[in-house]
């Protein structure tokens, strides 16, 4: 007769196995529709492209008097009869390291939202991989992806995605050396203080920071009404409430508190905070994400909710 330790044993590494197949099935549609909205909204963007010493033709321009003849493109001029400057690409390739939380409570997905928070946190990742690729970083994913600096380095991370193992909370940050940014994208529904226990000695290290929080609807607006069960997806604790609207209130601001203490914190630190949720769209977050990543922070709102 098996003992219950290794019946309780065999029961965790079955959910484990369930839950990397879930992931691999996911991936690969995330990957689809990060592509889709990376295309959508980077029409018009350079990234941190700039005009500079490189190896990489960016532009032509018209020659200015008091420029050296020697960077004149006489093949370009000769087409019509004007001089033109065969400008090139400032090589600026920087590391970026993305991150999106894996853990349980990311399955989320009530029946007021069209995708799961964990969906959500994949295609914000992988969009945001396939954007700053294009643009030369290099990027990387802690504890998963070394850095790397390809046009194909956001299928490559969708790939290692796949085939990495489950962890909860926020990953290992050992490897990174020197000045890089990171991404953590997650839903940070533990409590602020614990949140930030673990994200303060990254900024600092020198890291710059960018965290962005994924948000089902309902977690926001509390719309349940009567007798309902909840229960924690991380502990599988449960909790009834014969009227659950009476909870409503407290909660949200409960809710709501957690992340203006969270993102005033982040922010006091020199780190950007976004949210964005499910309910929204996904190039809302993405173009802010960017932005910050390019030092031109949203100037009206900082969230993309």
């Amino acid at each position: 007769m098996a003992s219950i330790g290794h019946i309780v044993e065999q029961t965790a590494g079955s959910e484990v196995l369930k839950r990397a197949r879930q992931r691999a099935v996911l991936v690969p549609d995330c990957m689809v529709e990060a592509r889709r909205i990376a295309n959508t909204v980077i029409a018009g963007w350079h990234g941190r492209r700039k005009r500079g010493i490189g190896e990489n033709f960016w532009q032509f321009r018209p020659y200015a008097d008091g420029e050296s003849f020697s960077r004149i493109d006489w093949r370009r001029s000769a087409r019509d009869d004007h001089m033109y400057i065969r400008d090139r690409e400032w090589e600026a390739a920087h590391t970026v390291w993305l991150w999106a939380d894996m853990s349980p409570s990311m399955m989320y997905k009530s029946t007021l939202a069209s995708v799961s928070k964990e969906s959500r946190a994949l295609v914000l990742m992988l969009a945001l991989a396939e954007i700053l690729a294009r643009s030369g970083e290099r990027i990387g994913c802690p504890g998963i992806m070394e850095p790397i600096s390809a046009r194909n380095a956001a299928e490559r991370l969708a790939t290692a995605i796949m085939h990495a193992p489950l962890t909860e909370g926020l990953p290992d940050t050992r490897m990174i050396r020197g000045a890089s940014d990171i991404v953590l994208i997650g839903d940070f529904l533990d409590d602020a203080d614990r949140v930030m226990e673990r994200i303060t000695p990254l900024a600092r290290r020198g890291l710059r920071g960018h965290v962005l929080e994924v948000a089902d609807p309902a977690e926001e607006t509390f719309p349940y009404t009567g007798r309902t069960e909840f229960t924690d997806p991380e502990t599988g604790e449960k909790l009834t409430s014969g009227r659950a609207e009476t909870l409503r209130e407290d909660y949200q601001q409960a809710y709501l508190a957690r992340r203006e203490t969270m993102s005033d914190q982040l922010r006091r630190m020199g780190w950007s905070f976004t949210h964005n949720r499910t309910d929204r769209l996904a190039s809302e977050a993405l173009v802010a994400v960017h932005m910050h990543l390019s030092g031109m922070p949203p100037a009206v709102n900082r969230s993309a909710g």
